[in-house]
């Protein structure tokens, strides 16, 4: 089987983020879909070993924000190379709070999506969220940052917790 076929899929990059219990977490994922419009609700697929995905289980809460172009390998490296367990991802680009009172850095984002968890789904190596969206923002014009993009231009990696990693 050819796994780099699933290369062709077009998504996005994303940072899924959440708070509790004092804890903030957040981490870069490739897997954040629109699954209905009314209700409006996404889904998010988050590597069962990150410390966001704890988080997000104990919140009942996480937000998304869509990378934009501007993003540099520093930024994406940031959020999605370092473990929350002991670093703070918010600290060297800022931190806002969502509707849903998770964390999340404005630089680099294009859109907001503060969600409820609806329902948590096992999916293997992941566990997938589905939320309701209850504020959802513009936050630049900026073009979101795809995959491919990543990938092709910024000549990024995929890191094995990824939903992608081709080990």
């Amino acid at each position: 089987m050819d796994l780099t076929a699933f290369f062709t899929m077009t998504s996005g990059l994303y940072v899924v983020s959440a708070e509790a219990d004092g804890q903030k977490a957040g981490c870069v994922i490739n897997t954040a879909v629109q699954v209905t419009a009314t209700p409006p609700r996404i889904s998010v697929a988050v590597n069962k070993e990150n410390v966001t995905a704890g988080v997000i289980a104990k919140a009942g809460a996480f937000t998304v924000t869509a990378i934009d172009q501007t993003a540099d390998m520093p930024y994406i490296g940031n959020f999605g190379f370092r473990t929350s367990a002991d670093y703070d991802k918010f600290e060297k680009y800022g931190c806002e709070t969502s509707a849903v009172g998770s964390p999340y850095s404005p630089q680099h984002a294009c859109a907001l999506f503060a969600c409820n968890l609806v329902e948590t789904v096992d999916v293997g190596t992941h566990f997938l969220f589905i939320g309701n969206v209850v504020d959802a923002e513009r936050l630049s014009s900026e073009e979101p940052l795809t995959y491919g993009y990543y990938h092709a231009v910024l000549k990024g990696k995929t890191p094995p917790k990824a939903s992608s990693y081709q080990g």
